[in-house]
């Protein structure tokens, strides 16, 4: 369960979508992707996920430039919300300006196999 104080970020971070979020939000909300339903910025625990399909246990997570220097952070996070029986994909956010077909087509597979 998150703290009150993840809920907040939570919140905030929903109406601050970088540009590659919102490229994505757009192709996955409102059960867009082969009906799957996805959650922006869904905090569990100490974490928020970028996007969320509970009903496969897997988050998406779109790693920009300010992502490259926090590997042990991603170590952590991965395993903490592995434990949790959450699996976790990440895509580069260039894939999602570049290649938005196969990263649609990679979510979906991904979740399928998990559903």
């Amino acid at each position: 369960m998150a703290d009150g104080i993840s809920y907040e970020r939570a919140r905030r971070m929903r109406k601050a979508l970088t540009p590659p979020e919102a490229r994505l939000w757009r192709c996955l909300k409102g059960d867009k992707l082969d009906g799957l339903g996805f959650r922006k910025q869904h905090p569990i625990g100490p974490y928020i996920l970028d996007f969320y399909c509970a009903a496969a246990k897997l988050a998406v997570e779109i790693d920009g430039a300010g992502h490259d220097n926090r590997a042990a952070h991603h170590i952590r996070r991965t395993a903490w919300l592995g434990a949790k029986g959450i699996h976790v994909i990440r895509i580069p956010a260039l894939h999602v300006r570049d290649e938005l077909d196969s990263v649609l087509s990679f979510i979906s597979h991904t979740a399928r196999t998990r559903l």
